[in-house]
Parts: structure tokens; C-alpha cells; sequence
């Protein structure tokens, strides 16, 4: 109908006269045609695409046919063309239906005004007959009619053409809501482990408008607006914005550099800067445009004031200078979005390029190397250093923006105050040199602060590693004193650099208000005369300049910090590699000799006078199996490194011919579940992956555990025992099947009977057509070796077939006595077991195991653990869900006491100095001043330096409130942490607590304070701009009321979708510096495996996952920034053609002008408003990470006053359970069921029993670990359960399991409360035979510690142990299998030692060597957390049924029977 009448109007047209459609146009008002024209305009565009489309489907069409002439396929390729082709279903969103609904509402009402006119028009005709007829009336209502049908048409056909990418018509609503689900079969995932998000950003395939408006974003915003948003829903990064690329990139910039200058040390930012200049300048367009933009305003100021004071110069001025003011602000706005988010996405790329660099280089540290850097100072590489690198994108062009900024100021300057200007140029130059001194202060603060941070972040990784230690020595308050001192040291820098930093705000502050009182001064001295209007110009440009320069020291420092954060990385990355030519790996099949190694002379420390190893000889045949032993301390783990390649070589040749698998001494578990840790990446093979558990006797474990193979691992296998960690390495090593063995000391963590199942089965059976070298202690394993190495002080001092060695006597036979006096020991037992024998079928040896019960024990660890990780995951994902509003609200209050008065004492100083100016400067050059120059200047200055003094008192408190409170919130996580059970810490990951005092304590410490000031000097300067605005134009009020409800509106919106995106953020961190810790740790077997690009490629997916929702909540920011500064511009606009539409004289108009120079900063202000408390919402969520901490439930108080024990206590050591039952939770099943006998005082106990029957927990139940769920523990009639824990654990001693050294020296070890003089110590070391080893070194006492007491072998560390409980000598002593990592004849000596200075003492020892327990007085059997057997040795060996005769006939017949294998 429109169409016709459209058409019957312009027949009428055509056939009136030239002239008179031509008068008929002239009565169109302007709008109207404008209005007639853009929607014909928008029509025909559509129209012509529309048509192109067409035209080009036609020719693919075309194309197509010919192409597949001779195929059937036409058909099918003829579907593919449908655009719906694989749809699985198709949502519809409300707001679709909204703007449907609209659409056509719209065109319902032109139709109906089209009708209308059209009748009306008809009518006039009919009466007029023969006048003229005014046609054009209707050309509005009907170019409307038709531009809204099509557009109404086109949005219902996206529906019906399942199509979510709406025509650019439509997308300019800005909603898009039609999602799309398409069958996954058509769709490839990028990476293996990219399930559940296949959706690449929108971003990269945005239109122009898209990427102006940032509409891209609005679909992931409306999702987060109806639902907790989750990682699934955030879309994949662009291929472009990949760690990949970007690593890829960088790194060979970086590699071509060192080969361009090998002996000079490359510069990494250069290298940075070549891999991403092309990003840098196509920002810096953005920024370039912006800043000329910026000026425009205080340019055309001086005009407006003049102009409303009368002086019109053409026609129309008034809304031409309005409208160039609003188009100046329009690209300003858009440019500086673009602009940011730029510099956001520069910075993402150089984070993620920089860590997977860093990474990279951990995994290829040489020992050396890795001995100078700490796991936790390479950590903090990546989560501070690499973090500050990326942040400097930021400040990235502000180096040759502020001259370029000064340069427009001044040029503006000279306009309105003549030569004066120069002298504004001397005082800019003064401002910024006066800040040089004080940066090189801050840099050097900074500097100081990041050492102290290393430095406690070192620690505190220690301590948490160690905790189990700590708590079994009662050591904890002594490690949490020394964080704390520490802390201390931190602090005090700290305190320093934000002070400092208190004072160069202040500096800033006022130096723009020096710089314009220099040049007013200057002016006024030279005669020159100020008008309203070249004041506030000058003003304005001030304003403009204030930010430029008040960055500067931000610039400064963050250049001085980039500047440390880079020398840091490139120091680390130029680091010692290991040696390329360590090893000559040869392909496979090439040469029978499996390893050869000719005049070998092997250092851990180069420079150390004598080698670790030295004149090795070595060459093994395919195919044969190599035993390395020798005592402690006498290379046996470096000799398997030097195969590896893992030591540094000082001369001789190593080769390799094949692949080799390794397993190290400590277990190194990955968290992950226990099938992972042994596909170790390959691919899952069935029938293998079944023969590798049975080789490694787990299948009976993995039965037990609840979730099989499936069962989630803690943190470094915490909920493994030493022996099952010790099987999963070698299933690892097995699977993997590679041609070289090499095995450090295997059996030492397995009890007797799996130790000799495991030989037979793994190395006898699985292993026997490879090569396998294996180091051991158990000298029953020797004799079916090919071949022994004898090694002794790093030499190889025999080497042949046992029966060889045995004959030629020496340090071999030595080895072999020790045993056979062991086995001895035992020697009576052997009639009883050989009558026995008789009697039992053979299989009786291996007693049938209750399955349900010990399956109940083992069961209950790993429920408890599969729990603790299920509820630690669903943690990391409701981490922060319960909002602690209340606790944000204390912080602020304690940070935000003394600050409201100052600020607004501040806001009022500084619009009254404005004002000052614009009012008593002359509105025209003609007018007379209405003060005299002097009182001008003086009031001026008290009014502007007044406000700048009281923004540094507001500094000093923003920061001495801020410290306060951050060391407060840090003393008391420190606190509860330290204090919390030891189950907490066996399910929390230690990357988990470290992000906590590192990541969250550092934003607590620098960015919530000065957050906190920024927030609230913006509220009010905002409400000023809004208060000088209405003073002017009340009717302001009208737009600023709807301004403020829909940028709070926008706000609400923007805040559901960017707080989950921020809680995604930290919850990703996590995992890459969990990641990054746990394989600089696990190195060694990284590259044992050649594993490396698998855990590059982890790392790298990582990053991506961390860098998605990172980039969406940058953009995030944008996009509302974006559209609450269109909105104030909106506002600014409307107020200046206000003040143009009144009529002259009825506004004062310096007040105008001072309006409006006001007005020029809304937009920013108001951007910077919203910014800064949605960026102080988000960092307050560090405040609640940190709060979270400091409720965690704590452990049994330390000391109760009331009952503390005698300090002799216990003097007797008789040990009393009773009726003790044991759970590790509230809701899992009991492990020890009512344990109940007696240890007598001054007796050694020997505890035995199956792996899982419940050895340890009775240990951890002694030293209250755990608390028992029922029966009471007594010792020497206190129960324990009476008494404070630290009471309780410093009165007895244990060695454990797992020898822990700690960071130090040796006498911090051995004695870290410092209770025992040096003779004492000296005493100790000598009874563990450490003396003469620490008297040969250096520092003697204060021979230094490695992390992790990497400089000393696990038998050394194992004697530091029980020096310690020599020290101690408490009544009771515990041994944890404490003697499985040494020798025979070492572990003689320790139980000869045990002996003769415990010999009053009661001990009990857990242990898998029968003869460690054979003479004890008392032997206690558990069973599947029972008590099977209590009694003598002698009268338990009698007893023909008994269990423990069982484990000794076992043990010695394994001993006796090797050779047979």
C-alpha cells in the first residue's frame, strides 16, 4: 500500500509543472528532508546488498555445477549452500522478541500516519479541484514506511534463516539475542582439552561498527546478566591472541638476537618491542588522534566565551561551536576506547609470550643454575616480574605523548597570554626534572621491596611443603616468627616506597598550579591583559596538562620497576642451560651397547676442588641388567644423573643408544588422578595399561581406593604412602617403554614381601629383554644382576658379577656382611619357618588379606582425599560466592577513617580558584579588571596550593590507613594458616595458599589504598563538574537525573557478568603457577621422559584458558566506559546548545565559560568514576580471598594454661591406648577400630603390618595430627587430648619418613629454637656420623642448605633426622620408616646408635626391613586397623599361625632365594 501510494505521489509530481515541485520541495522544512533522504539512502543500500548477494550466491552456484559436472555430489553440495545446514536448535532470546515487536510496532504506526495523510491529502484534493496540491506531505511518512518494513521483514527472516549475525541495520540496537547450536560433528575442537566452549571471540570477525561500539561483547554480557557466567560460556581467543603465536614470535626475536651478538647480553625489551611493534602502532594512532582531539576544547573555549558575550563573527557560530565541541568529544570518547583496550590486549600478549618463556627456561635450568633461583623466586618471575612487564603496555606511549601534549598546551597558551608561555614551558621543564631524584629513591625502594618478597615467598613455599614436619617437631611458631620477621622487613620498605609515593603525588598535585601561576604571573608582569575568556582557555589547557603530568611519576616509577622486572627475567633467562652435549643420544637399534660412559668426570659444583664424580669407566650391553650400590653419600644418584645428562660434565664422553625412562628417589607425583600420572601423556593401551598394574603390584591398591585408578592425587601425592607414590613412578617408567631403565633406590619405600613381588614381576619379568641400572640397598636384589658397581667418594671402585666381588673381598664384602649380620639376627627363626613351610601349601606365604576391611582403611584416605579434591574443586568455583560485605565494609572504613573532610576541603579549593579567575578577569579586552593583579595572584595561589596541600595529607593517610590494615589482614591469615589442622593442608594445593599471600597480599598492600583515595577524589569531583553545570543551567538537571539512573543501570548489568569474569581470572591463575611450581620440581623427570613440548604445550593451554575470560573482562570495561562517556557527552552537548539558545545578557558568560571548561572533563570523570569502583570491587575481592583464610577452624590450642604437663614429662614413656578409633573426617568410615595395649616405658616397640593396615595413622593419632573419633591415648597417666598440642609434640621425637631439610645451614636444622650450644650439636653429628663429613666442609656448622636439602644426598639428610632426635632427647622416640632410604651397613649403624643412646627410652619403630624390628622388645602386628599380634618377638615366632612369622619367613626367604629368580 505504501509502494502505491509512494508511486501515485510521485506520478502527481511528475505531472505538476518543473517549477512548481520544485517550490514544493522548498517547503519542505530541512529535518524533514534530511530525514526523507537518509532513510531512501539506507533502503537502496540495503537494496543493493541485498541484490549483490544474490548475484554472488549465483556464481558460486555457477561455480559449483561446473566443478562437479561429473560427480553426483550436486545435490548434496547444493544443500550446503542452505545456511541452516547442521542446525541442532535455535534459541531465541527475549530481547530478539523485543525488538521484533518493536519493529513492527513501528511500522504499524507509519503505516498508519502514511493512511492518514494519504486520506487527508485525497480529501483536500477532491475540495480543491484545480488548486495546488501539496504531494511532498506524505514523501516522510512513506520513505519511512518503506525503510522500517524492510528492516522489520529482515529481522524476522534472520530467524527463519537460523542466521545469529544480524543485518548491520539491526546490530546498531546493539542486540543480538539468537543463539545458534549447531551439531558438534561439523565443528573440529582446537585443542584436545578444549571442551565445552568451540565458539571462537566474536571479536575477530567483528565489523567496523562491532569494534567502534564494542557490541561484539553484548552476547556474553546478556548471559552473565541472566546467570552466573562460567569458563564454558566465555568464547576462545582469536588464533592471533594465542600464548602460542605470541610465544613463538617473541622467542625467536629473542633467539635471533643472542646469535646476532653471542658475547653481548641481548636486550629483551628490544626484543619485545620487535615482535610487537606493528600492535604498538597501530595503537599509537589511536592515542595520537585522541590527544589532538583532547585539545580542541580549551582551543574553542576563549571563542564561546566570547561569543556569548555579544561577539558573533558569522551566522550560526553559536551551534557551529557547539557542534564542533560535541563531535571533538565524540571521537575523543571512541578513540580512547580503542586506545585502551589496545593496550590491554598488548599487554595480554607480552604476559602470556613472556611466561611461557620463562617457563620454558625452567625446564632447562642446569643444576647450578637451578641451585641460585629457588622454585619460589622463579614463581615470583612469572607471577610479579612478567605481570609488571605486561602493565607497562599501559605507559607504553606516554614517553613521546607528553611533549607532544606540552608542545599543544603551549601553542594554546601563546594564543591566549602571548609570550607568557615561555615561561609556562621553564616551569613544565622544573615540575618534571624536580621528580628525577625522587624516582631514583622509589626505583630503589622498589628494588628492595621485591628482594624482601622473594625472599619471604621463598620461606613461606618452605614452610608450606614442610608443614607435616613443623607440626610433628612443634615448630610452627618458630617458622611463622621468622615470616613474620620477614614481613617485617617487607614492611619496612613498603612503608618507604608508598610514602615516597605520598609525597611525588603531592609534587604533581601542585605543579600544575605552579605552572599556572608562573604564567598568569609572568602575563600580568609583562602587561599583558587577561580576559574571562583566555583564562579558562588557559585553565582548560592546565586541566588537560594535569594528567600527562601527574602520570609522570606513575611513568617514572613504572618505568624504573619494568626496568627491574625485565633485568630480573633476562638475568634468568640467560641463565646456564643444560649442557646440549652432556649425552650422545644414538637412534635406537644402531649399536649393542646400551650405555657407554669413557673417562667420565662429573661436578654438581664446578668450581668445588675435588669432582662428585670422577675416572668413570662404564659400558653395558643391551639387554643387561646393572645394580649400583655403595653407602651413603657415595655418588649412586649422580652416577644415574651423569646417564641422564642431569649433572655438568667436565670432561669424557656419555652415550646412549635408545630411549630411557627414569624414576628418582623422592617421588615426584603430579596432582591429577592416578591414571594420568601413569599414561604420563601416551595414549591409553588397554591390555598394556593392565600388564604395567600388574607389574607394579597395584592392582590390589587400586581396588581399595573408592575410585580406582581414577582417584584424584592431593597436592605432590599427599594422599599416597611412600611405597604406592614410589609403584606409581615405576608404572610410569614401565608404560612408557622406552629401552634404557634407570631406577634410583626403587624398593626402599615397599615393604619386603611387595619389594620382592616388585622385583620379580617389574624388573625380572617386564623389564627383561631392556637395559635397566638400577641403584639399591637391598643386597639381596644383588646376585641376579649382569653386573655391580661398587661406588665409593664418586669412583667406581669394583665392578662384576656378585660372586666375583664376594670373592674379592673389600668394600663389596663389607656391604654384604652388614646384611647377612642382619639377617642373622633373625638366624633362630629359620628352623621354626622351615617346619612350618611343611605344613602350609606354598601360597601361604602371602596371607589372604581382608579385603573389606583394609579396603575400609585405604578406602577412607581416598574417599577422604577424592572428597578433599571434589570439595577443593567446587571450592576453587565457589571460592568467593559468599560475598563478605560486611567485611569489605570494615576494611574501607578502617582505610577511609580521616579522608571524607579532606577531600572535600580539596574539591571546593579547587573549583574556587577557578572561579576566582573567571570572575575577577574582564569578560572583553576593553573591560576593567575587577581586582588588581596582585590580590588576583595571591588569592589564586593560598586557593590552589591550599588544595594541593591537602591532597598530600590525604596521600600520607591513604597510605598509613592502607598499611595498617594490609599488615593487619597479613598477620592474622599468617596466623591461622599456620595454625590450621593438618588436613587442610593435605587437600589445599600450596599454589592455592601462596596466590593468597603472594598475588592477593600484594593488591592488598599497593592497589586497594590508593584505589580507595582515587574512588572517592573522583565521587566528588564529579558532583562538582554536575554542581558548576547547574549553577549555570539548572535545566541540566533534566538530562543528568535519566543520566545517572542508566549509568547505574549499566553499571548493574556490567558488574553480574564482570564479577564472575573476575572470579574465572583468579580461579585460572591458579592453575598455570600450580603448573609452573610442580614441574620446575619435577624436572629431572620431565626430561628423564623427554616430556618437555607435552608440558610446554600444557603450560601454553593454560595460559589461554587464564588469558579468555582476562581478555573479556578487559573489554568488559570498555564497552561500559565506552557508553556512559556517549551518554555525558550527550549531556555536555545538550548544555551547550543551552547556553547558545538563550538569548544574550541573561547569562553571566564567565560563569558559562567556567561551565563548560568543566563540562569538557564530564565524560572522562564520569568513565573514571565507574572504572575506578568497578576496578575497586574487583580488587576488594582480594580483601575476601585473604578474609577467608583468616576463618579457617584451627587445631587444638597450642598451650592451656590450666593443664600443662611436668617439664619432665613424660619420665617414664609408658604409652596406653585405649579403645582408639581414628577417622580423618567427620564423614568417612573409621581406619584404626579400636586399638587398645600398652607400650611399657624404656621398651622398643616394633609396629608391622601390610601397606593401609594402619601403621601411620597410629603414629599421627600419637602426635595428634589427627584427633581420635573415640578411646583415649595416655602417657605416663596425662591424656593427651588434656594438654596443649605444642606440649604434647615438643616432649616427644620422630624421624619421619620423608628427610626434610630446610633453606639455612645445618645448625638451623638440626637445632632451629637455638636450645643447644655447638658442642652439643657438634656431639649429635658425631653419634650420626655426619661429624667428619660437615668438619671436611668449609663453614663448618654454617655449611650452607639448599631448598629442599638438594646439596646432601637422602642418607645424609635421613642422619640429619636423627641428629635432631638426638638433640631433642625426649623420653619417647618414633621411627617412621626411618632407615628405608639408607644402606644395610648405614642403617646397622643407625640402629646401633638407637640403642645405646635411647636406651632408657621408649621407641617405636614402623618398618619394612624385618631385622630393624627383630630385636625390639615388644612387636605389634596391625591387621586392617586392628591389633592382630601383641607380644615378644620369640614367643610370636613360636606361634606357628602367627602373622608376623609369616612377614619374617617371607623376608628371609626372599633374602636367601634371589639367585632362584
Amino acid at each position: 500500500m505504501g509502494i502505491n501510494l509512494f508511486l501515485a505521489a510521485e506520478t502527481t509530481a511528475s505531472e505538476a509543472p518543473p517549477n512548481h515541485l520544485q517550490q514544493n520541495f522548498h517547503h519542505i522544512p530541512i529535518l524533514e528532508l534530511a530525514s526523507i533522504c537518509i532513510n531512501l539512502t539506507l533502503l537502496l543500500v540495503f537494496l543493493f546488498a541485498v541484490s549483490a548477494r544474490q548475484i554472488v550466491l549465483c556464481f558460486g552456484r555457477i561455480r559449483l555445477r561446473k566443478e562437479n559436472s561429473n560427480r553426483n555430489s550436486v545435490a548434496s553440495r547444493h544443500t550446503g549452500l542452505v545456511e541452516g545446514e547442521g542446525i541442532r536448535s535455535l534459541v531465541i532470546g527475549t530481547s530478539y522478541k523485543a525488538t521484533v515487536f518493536c519493529c513492527f510496532y513501528v511500522l504499524l504506526v507509519e503505516v498508519l500516519v502514511l493512511g492518514f495523510d494519504g486520506v487527508r491529502l485525497i480529501k483536500k484534493a477532491a475540495h480543491r479541484k484545480g488548486n495546488k496540491t501539496h504531494w511532498t506531505i506524505i514523501l516522510l511518512p512513506a520513505a519511512q514506511s518503506l525503510a522500517w518494513f524492510v528492516l522489520s521483514f529482515s529481522a524476522l527472516y534472520r530467524k527463519y534463516k537460523f542466521a545469529e549475525k544480524f543485518p548491520l541495520l539491526l546490530r546498531i540496537w546493539g542486540v543480538t539475542d539468537i543463539q545458534v547450536y549447531r551439531n558438534s560433528d561439523l565443528q573440529e575442537p582446537l585443542l584436545e582439552e578444549e571442551a565445552g566452549c568451540l565458539r571462537v571471540t566474536p571479536y575477530s570477525e567483528a565489523g567496523l561498527l562491532s569494534l567502534v561500539t564494542l557490541s561484539w561483547l553484548n552476547p556474553l554480557l546478556s548471559t552473565g546478566a541472566k546467570r552466573p557466567l562460567e569458563l564454558k560460556d566465555i568464547p576462545l581467543l582469536a588464533p592471533k591472541d594465542r600464548s602460542k603465536t605470541n610465544y613463538k614470535a617473541l622467542n625467536s626475536n629473542w633467539e635471533r638476537l643472542k646469535a646476532e651478538n653471542p658475547l653481548k647480553q641481548p636486550s629483551l625489551a628490544w626484543a619485545i618491542l620487535k615482535t610487537f611493534w606493528k600492535e604498538a602502532a597501530s595503537n599509537a594512532i589511536f592515542a595520537g588522534v585522541n590527544t589532538l582531539v583532547s585539545y580542541v576544547g580549551p582551543y574553542m573555549i576563549s571563542y564561546f566565551v566570547d561569543y556569548l558575550g555579544g561577539k558573533e563573527t558569522f551566522p550560526h557560530e553559536g551551534y557551529i561551536l557547539a557542534g564542533t565541541f560535541f563531535t571533538a568529544k565524540l571521537v575523543e570518547t571512541l578513540t580512547t576506547r580503542q586506545w585502551y583496550l589496545g593496550v590491554d590486549i598488548l599487554g595480554m600478549h607480552v604476559r602470556s609470550a613472556l611466561t611461557a618463556m620463562v617457563y620454558r627456561k625452567g625446564l632447562r635450568l642446569s643444576s647450578s643454575a637451578r641451585q641460585s633461583h629457588t622454585s619460589g623466586e622463579i614463581v615470583n618471575y612469572m607471577a610479579v616480574d612478567v605481570q609488571r612487564v605486561g602493565d607497562y603496555s599501559w605507559y607504553l606511549h606516554d614517553i613521546w605523548m607528553l611533549p607532544l601534549q606540552i608542545i599543544l598546551a603551549l601553542a594554546i597558551l601563546y594564543k591566549n597570554v602571548g609570550i607568557a608561555s615561555v615561561a609556562t614551558l621553564i616551569a613544565t621543564i622544573i615540575s618534571i626534572v624536580a621528580t628525577i631524584p625522587l624516582a631514583r629513591i622509589q626505583e630503589d625502594y622498589q628494588d628492595k621491596l621485591m628482594t624482601a618478597k622473594d625472599d619471604r615467598m621463598r620461606k613461606t613455599s618452605e614452610c608450606l611443603r614442610n608443614m607435616r614436619i613443623l607440626k610433628l617437631q612443634a615448630w610452627e611458631d618458630r617458622y611463622r616468627l621468622i615470616l613474620e620477621e620477614m614481613r617485617g622487613v617487607e614492611f619496612k620498605y613498603l612503608r618507604k616506597a608508598l610514602y615516597s609515593q605520598a609525597f611525588i603525588t603531592f609534587i604533581f598535585w601542585s605543579s600544575p598550579i605552579f605552572v599556572s601561576a608562573v604564567t598568569f604571573g609572568t602575563c600580568i608582569m609583562l602587561g599583558g591583559h587577561l580576559t574571562a575568556g583566555s583564562v579558562l582557555s588557559a585553565l582548560a589547557t592546565f586541566r588537560i596538562l594535569q594528567e600527562p603530568l601527574r602520570n609522570f611519576p606513575d611513568l617514572v616509577s613504572m618505568m624504573a620497576q619494568t626496568k627491574v622486572s625485565l633485568d630480573r627475567i633476562t638475568g634468568f633467562l640467560h641463565e646456564e642451560e643444560l649442557q646440549e652435549d652432556a649425552t650422545i643420544a644414538l637412534p635406537r637399534g644402531i649399536s649393542n651397547v646400551a650405555i657407554e660412559i669413557k673417562d667420565g668426570e662429573f661436578s654438581w659444583d664446578p668450581s668445588a676442588p675435588s669432582p662428585t664424580l670422577s675416572s668413570i669407566q662404564f659400558r653395558v650391553e643391551k639387554g643387561m641388567r646393572v645394580a649400583v650400590c655403595g653407602v651413603v653419600g657415595s655418588g649412586k644418584s649422580s652416577f644415574l644423573s651423569s646417564i641422564l645428562g642431569e649433572i655438568p660434565k667436565i670432561s669424557g664422553e656419555v652415550r646412549i643408544c635408545g630411549s630411557a625412562a627414569y624414576v628418582s628417589q623422592s617421588a615426584w607425583i603430579q596432582s591429577g588422578n592416578i591414571e594420568e600420572n601413569i599414561l604420563f601423556g601416551s595414549p591409553m593401551d588397554k591390555a598394556k595399561y593392565k600388564s604395567v598394574i600388574h607389574a607394579c603390584s597395584l592392582k590390589k591398591d587400586l581396588e581399595l581406593f573408592s575410585h580406582g585408578d581414577q582417584t584424584i592425587i592431593g597436592d605432590r601425592g599427599i594422599n599416597l604412602s611412600g611405597g604406592q607414590k614410589q609403584r606409581v613412578q615405576l608404572a610410569r617408567a614401565l608404560y612408557h617403554d622406552a629401552d634404557i631403565y634407570l631406577l634410583d633406590d626403587p624398593f626402599s619405600a615397599v615393604d619386603a614381601h611387595t619389594g620382592s613381588e616388585l622385583f620379580k614381576e617389574y624388573i625380572m619379568t617386564a623389564l627383561a629383554t631392556k637395559t635397566v641400572v638400577f641403584v639399591t640397598h637391598q643386597v639381596e636384589f644383588l646376585p641376579a644382576a649382569d653386573l655391580i658397581l661398587v661406588l665409593k667418594e664418586g669412583r667406581i671402585i669394583q665392578s662384576g658379577k656378585y660372586d666375583e666381588l664376594l670373592q674379592a673381598g673389600t668394600d663389596f664384602n663389607a656391604l654384604v656382611c652388614a646384611h647377612h649380620e642382619a639377617i642373622e639376627a633373625m638366624d633362630f627363626c629359620n628352623q621354626t619357618s622351615e617346619d612350618s613351610d611343611k605344613h602350609d601349601p606354598p601360597d601361604s606365604s602371602v596371607p589372604t588379606i581382608k579385603r573389606d576391611s583394609v579396603g575400609n582403611d585405604i578406602d577412607s584416605t581416598a574417599s577422604e582425599v577424592q572428597q578433599g579434591a571434589s570439595t577443593s574443586d567446587q571450592k576453587a568455583i565457589k571460592e568467593k560466592k559468599k560475598a563478605k560485605r560486611s567485611r569489605r565494609k570494615q576494611l574501607v572504613q578502617e582505610e577511609d577513617g580521616a579522608r571524607k573532610s579532606w577531600l572535600e576541603s580539596v574539591l571546593l579549593l579547587q573549583i574556587a580558584s577557578s572561579w576566582w579567575m573567571a570572575w575577577a578577569n574582564p569578560q572583553t579586552t576593553g573591560e576593567k579588571p575587577r581586582t588588581n593583579s596582585m590580590v588576583l595572584l595571591v588569592v589564586y595561589m593560598v586557593l590552589a596550593f591550599g588544595s594541593s596541600w591537602f591532597i598530600f595529607v590525604r596521600a600520607v593517610l591513604v597510605a598509613t590507613f592502607g598499611l595498617a590494615a594490609a599488615q593487619k589482614l597479613f598477620m592474622k591469615m599468617l596466623r591461622t594458616v599456620f595454625r590450621a589442622p593438618m588436613s587442610f593442608f593435605d587437600s589445599t594445593p600450596a599454589g592455592r595458599i601462596l596466590n593468597r599471600v603472594s598475588i592477593d597480599q600484594s593488591v592488598v598492600d599497593l592497589d586497594i589504598p590508593f584505589r580507595l583515595g582515587g574512588f572517592a577524589s573522583t565521587t566528588i569531583q564529579l558532583v562538582g563538574i554536575v554542581g558548576v553545570m547547574t549553577q549555570v543551567t539548572w535545566q541540566i538537571l533534566l538530562l543528568v537525573v535519566p543520566m545517572a539512573i542508566a549509568c547505574l543501570w549499566m553499571q548493574k548489568y556490567y558488574m553480574a557478568s564482570s564479577r564472575e569474569l573476575v572470579r574465572i581470572v583468579s580461579i585460572q591463575k591458579s592453575p598455570v603457577i600450580h603448573l609452573f611450581a610442580e614441574s620446575i620440581a619435577g624436572a629431572a623427570t620431565i626430561r628423564g621422559f623427554g616430556q618437555e613440548k607435552r608440558f610446554m604445550k600444557r603450560n601454553l593451554y593454560l595460559l589461554d584458558c587464564f588469558a579468555r575470560p582476562f581478555f573479556c573482562s578487559l573489554a568488559a570495561i570498555e564497552w561500559l566506559c565506552l557508553r556512559m562517556e556517549l551518554l555525558s557527552t550527550f549531556v555536555f552537548a545538550f548544555c551547550m546548545i543551552l547556553l547558545v539558545s538563550f538569548p544574550h545578557g541573561t547569562i553571566d558568560p564567565s560563569m558559562a565559560g567556567l561551565a563548560v571548561t568543566y563540562g569538557l572533563n564530564l565524560n572522562a570523570r564520569l568513565s573514571r568514576w565507574i572504572l575506578s569502583f568497578c576496578k575497586l570491587e574487583n580488587k576488594i575481592i582480594s580483601i575476601e580471598r585473604i578474609h577467608q583464610y583468616c576463618e579457617i577452624p584451627s587445631e587444638a590450642p597450642a598451650i592451656i594454661e590450666d593443664s600443662r604437663p611436668p617439664s619432665s614429662w613424660p619420665e617414664n614413656g609408658k604409652i596406653e591406648l585405649i579403645d582408639l578409633k581414628v577417622r580423618y573426617k567427620e564423614c568417612l568410615p573409621v581406619v584404626l577400630h579400636g586399638v587398645s595395649c600398652t607400650f611399657p616405658g624404656g621398651k622398643k616397640i616394633g609396629i608391622v603390618g601390610r601397606t593401609g593396615s594402619g601403621k601411620s595413622t597410629l603414629i599421627q593419632a600419637l602426635f595428634r595430627l589427627i584427633e581420635p573419633a573415640g578411646g583415649r591415648i595416655i602417657i605416663d597417666s596425662i591424656d593427651i587430648a588434656t594438654i596443649g598440642l605444642h606440649d604434647l609434640r615438643s616432649r616427644l621425637s620422630i624421624i619421619p619418613q620423608d628427610p626434610t631439610l630446610f633453606e639455612g645451614t645445618i645448625r638451623g636444622n638440626l637445632d632451629p629454637l637455638e636450645e643447644h650450644s655447638d658442642q652439643e650439636i657438634w656431639q649429635a653429628l658425631d653419634k650420626s656420623q655426619l661429624g667428619e663429613i660437615v668438619r671436611q666442609k668449609e663453614h663448618k656448622l654454617d655449611t650452607p642448605v639448599l631448598e629442599n636439602g638438594d646439596n646432601w644426598s637422602v642418607g645424609q639428610r635421613q642422619l640429619v633426622s636423627l641428629g635432631r632426635a638426638l638433640l631433642k632427647q625426649a623420653r619417647i622416640l618414633v621411627l617412621d620408616e626411618a632407615t628405608a632410604s639408607v644402606d644395610s651397613a648405614t642403617d646397622n649403624l643407625i640402629q646401633k646408635i638407637i640403642r645405646t643412646e635411647f636406651k632408657n627410652c621408649t621407641v617405636c619403630t614402623i618398618a619394612h626391613r624385618i631385622p630393624t624390628v627383630i630385636d625390639s622388645d615388644l612387636v605389634l602386628v596391625l591387621s586392617d586397623g586392628r591389633v592382630a599380634e601383641f607380644d615378644t618377638p620369640s614367643r610370636l615366632l613360636e606361634d606357628k599361625s602367627s602373622m608376623f612369622l609369616k612377614l619374617v619367613s617371607e623376608y628371609s626367604s626372599r633374602s636367601n632365594g634371589i639367585p632362584d629368580f
